[in-house]
Parts: C-alpha cells; sequence; structure tokens
C-alpha cells in the first residue's frame, strides 16, 4: 500500500512541479486561438475551461486506463512507479505539446504538423498509421462497452445475438457526434458522462483505502511479478498499459479540443492536466484489480472486461457498483465518438473536403464506419479475435506517439527552447515499439528478445539522430512557426 500511496505522489506533486517547466518552454500568450479566430459553429467553437477539460478527458480515458493497468499490475507492483513517471515525464507532456503546437497552427489535426515540421513522405506513412489507430480505437470502443452493457447491466452473454443490436445503437451514436457540430450533442451529454466516471473511479478509491490495505502484494514477491504469459516488463508493459502512461491517440483528441480552448493559458489545465487525471484513474483500477487478484478472489487469467465489474462490485457493492460499471462504459464511449470525429477532420482536412456542409459531413463519416464494422465482425467471429484487436491497437497506439513527440521536438528545438523534454520520451518509446514488434509473438516477427533489443536500441538512437538533424534542416526552411 506504501507503493501505492508513493505512486500518488510522484502523480501529483511530480505534475504540479514538472507542469511549470514544460509551459514555460511555450509561454502562452494572450493572442486569438483558432476557437476565436477561426470560429465556423461546427468545429471551432469557443466552450468554457471547466467543458473542455471535461470533454478532452472523456475524450483521451477510453477502456485503456482501466483494461490496461488490470492486465498491466500482472507484471507487479513497478507499475505503481511506472504510471506515474511515464504520466509526469511522458504521457501528459504529450498532450500539452501536440495541443499547444495545434493551436499555433490554426488548430490543425497531427497530420499536417507532421508534413509541417518532420515532411512530406513522412506525413505519408503518417496518415496510414494514424488511419489505422483511429479505425482501431473506435472498434475497440464499441466492442468493450456493448461487452460491459450485456453482461454487467443487462446479464446476457456477450456471445447472445442480442449483442449486435447494442453495437448498432452505439455506432448510431458515433455517427450523429462525428456529423453533428461538437457544441450540440458531445457538449451537452458529456457533464452526464462526466459524472458517472467521476463516481466510478472515486468510489473504487475510497474502496481500496476501506477494503484492500491489507491485499496490495503477493507474498513473497517484490517489485516484478513473473507474468503469466511469460511477457517481459520491457517493453510489454508500456504496450499494455498504453493509455495509462502515454497514448498516440490524445494527439487526435487534443487537436480536436485545439479548436475550442478559448485562451492560450487554459492548455495547461485543459490538456497536462486531464492527462494526470487518467493517470489516477489508471493508478486506482491497477489497484483494485491487485487486490483482487492477490486476495484470490479473481484469478489471474481473468479477462480484463470481467475484471471491470469484479472490481467495481467488490468495493461499492451491488448499487454502487452498477454505477461504477456506467461510468466505465461511458469512458469507451466518450473515447470512440471522438475517434471517428478526429478521423473525419483528418480525412476532409487531407482531401480539402469543406465541413461546414452536413451532407458532405455525413458522407465521409459513412465511408469511415464500413472498414470498422468489418474490423468488428472480424474481433467478434475470433475466439482470440479481442486479444489481437487490443494488442494491435496497443502497438499502434504507441507507435503514433513518437511521431507527435517529433514534431514537439523539432518545434521546441526551432524555437531555441529545451527540446530533450520531448526528445527523451521520443527515443524510449521507439525502443519500447520496435522491441516489441519484433520479438512479439503471431503479430509481430517474434525474434528472439536480445535480438530485438538490439535492433530497438539501434532504431531508437537513429531516431534521435534524425529528428535533432532534421529540425535543424528545417529551421531554415520554416520562417514562421505560426500559420496563421
Amino acid at each position: 500500500m506504501i507503493l501505492f500511496f508513493i505512486g500518488l505522489a510522484i502523480l501529483i506533486f511530480g505534475a504540479m512541479l514538472y507542469s511549470k517547466v514544460v509551459e514555460s518552454q511555450f509561454q502562452p500568450d494572450d493572442r486569438e486561438t483558432p476557437a476565436v479566430r477561426k470560429a465556423d459553429g461546427v468545429d471551432y467553437v469557443t466552450m468554457s475551461k471547466k467543458k473542455n477539460w471535461l470533454i478532452n478527458l472523456l475524450n483521451i480515458a477510453g477502456t485503456g486506463p482501466i483494461l490496461g493497468p488490470i492486465q498491466g499490475i500482472l507484471f507487479g507492483p513497478i507499475a505503481f512507479l511506472a504510471i506515474p513517471l511515464g504520466c509526469v515525464f511522458a504521457g501528459a507532456v504529450h498532450d500539452y505539446a501536440t495541443g499547444m503546437i495545434s493551436m499555433r497552427n490554426g488548430g490543425s489535426q497531427v497530420p499536417k504538423l507532421v508534413g509541417k515540421y518532420l515532411g512530406t513522405n513522412v506525413k505519408r506513412f503518417y496518415n496510414v498509421v494514424i488511419a489505422i489507430l483511429l479505425l482501431l480505437t473506435g472498434t475497440v470502443f464499441v466492442y468493450t462497452p456493448g461487452d460491459l452493457i450485456a453482461h454487467d447491466i443487462m446479464g446476457l452473454s456477450p456471445n447472445s445475438n442480442v449483442i449486435w443490436i447494442i453495437y448498432g445503437i452505439i455506432f448510431i451514436y458515433y455517427i450523429l457526434s462525428t456529423v453533428l457540430p461538437i457544441d450540440k450533442l458531445i457538449g451537452r451529454i458529456y457533464p452526464i458522462f462526466g459524472a458517472f466516471l467521476l463516481i466510478s473511479s472515486l468510489g473504487v478509491f475510497i474502496g481500496i483505502l476501506m477494503k484492500g490495505l491489507s491485499h496490495l502484494q503477493f507474498e513473497g514477491h517484490g517489485l516484478f511479478y513473473d507474468h503469466p504469459d511469460g511477457q517481459k516488463f520491457i517493453p510489454s508493459f508500456f504496450i499494455t498499459v498504453a493509455c495509462g502512461i502515454l497514448s498516440g491517440f490524445h494527439g487526435s483528441q487534443v487537436t480536436l479540443v485545439s479548436r475550442t480552448v478559448a485562451k492560450e493559458k487554459e492548455a495547461m489545465g485543459t490538456f497536462y492536466s486531464t492527462m494526470i487525471t487518467e493517470g489516477f484513474i489508471a493508478m486506482v483500477w491497477a489497484a483494485g484489480a491487485l487486490v483482487l487478484f492477490s486476495s484470490g478472489k479473481s484469478a489471474l487469467d481473468t479477462a480484463g472486461t470481467l475484471m471491470v465489474g469484479q472490481i467495481s462490485r467488490n468495493f461499492m457493492g451491488s448499487v454502487g457498483g452498477y454505477l461504477a460499471i456506467i461510468g466505465v462504459i461511458a469512458l469507451p464511449i466518450t473515447s470512440g465518438d471522438t475517434a471517428f470525429r478526429s478521423l473525419r477532420l483528418i480525412v476532409s482536412e487531407e482531401l480539402n473536403i469543406d465541413q461546414r456542409s452536413g451532407f458532405k459531413r455525413a458522407i465521409v463519416a459513412a465511408v469511415l464506419f464500413v472498414p470498422a464494422v468489418i474490423i468488428l465482425v472480424f474481433a467478434k467471429s475470433n475466439p482470440n479475435g479481442f486479444n489481437i484487436l487490443w494488442r494491435y491497437f496497443g502497438f499502434t497506439n504507441q507507435f503514433v506517439a513518437i511521431f507527435a513527440l517529433a514534431v514537439a521536438t523539432t518545434y521546441l528545438i526551432i524555437n531555441n527552447k529545451k527540446y530533450l523534454m520531448t526528445l527523451i520520451p521520443g527515443i524510449f518509446y521507439t525502443f519500447i515499439v520496435f522491441t516489441f514488434i519484433i520479438s512479439a509473438k503471431k503479430i509481430g516477427f517474434g525474434l528472439d528478445l536480445k535480438i530485438a533489443y538490439a535492433l530497438g536500441s539501434i532504431i531508437a538512437v537513429l531516431y534521435g539522430v534524425f529528428i535533432v538533424k532534421n529540425a535543424n534542416k528545417r529551421r531554415n526552411e520554416i520562417k514562421n512557426i505560426i500559420l496563421d
């Protein structure tokens, strides 16, 4: 339990101190933001600081900071240190830097920023990767809330035919939230979802304090456990926990919200603090899972979605458990809707499709949902479909993040700022994602882990060298960092 509180202290006090360092490199001022300068009543809409904070939190906090830590705690209590350190020095920095750079480039989505700061060729490759990620994200966030609704709310098997009706209703909501102006549906329904989110996270946290004091360790073990599947902490932990530490998906979400922020000085609260809050959510659910695993109330191979219900009911009782489950259901739904919305914005921005027309927004959205349905059918029809889907989602999620960190590093170098705060996380995660995909069985190349470590290290060094050299080259090409 002491390690859990040490982790929370790192998360809270580390964020309070380091956020000041990060903010000083961007020096937010009183210039007009895209929400004010480019107001269109659809995507560029000024919203209050509180509403932006809540929307961004719900956008970025899908099932990742819940299912990821539940599986990640099987690597041991080391998770209580890795999660807060990663959030403070990598995840929150990634989100804030991406949001600020987007605001200073007219609310541009990440692909456009990649093209400007990293070059056209990198942008073409990135467009493919981010499209895959957003499709996987949207599909995962139909699958998990649908199964939770069927199993924990309706008491049905997730494999019954009713599940497809539930999926269909979620898809209908996603289509509406993708097409309608951001303040008409998302801006109104999110406060309700936010209330359930706070109830679920705080309820489990209080339950841990009251019931879990004696069950936060496995007897005879230290910081690290032997993972049941034989996975190694490096690199698998960081791929498994994914959104609870750093998430490339967040780049697509903070750029969405960058179009609704009224003042630059609100960016720290809107982008950095929401990632710290997500870190708290990850810590809580990791601790809840550890209590159940170490007390023998749940087997180590219990599926992540089933664990959500077990943790909720264990710490909050039947009624509170239902409220917690509803809060958890809200998380993926409020990330899935904006995943498709972000993909719609990226596609329309790249193809120069005017998004003021509701008909054109609907056409773009309709095209995007076809491959999502195909992926969902595959994941549901394959016995190991969800595990495959989740692992590809985790890998792609972290892979995308190194591009946004590269953009941030380039921006800081060009502006003569302290660029190591984004370069070091970028190098580390380059090592993680390539080591993982090189060594992963079935979904990767399946090479020996030692070979993967060596190749991952070489690629990470090359990544760092490329970013620095490219930034110095583009310093002379980019005469004006601000587009608008």
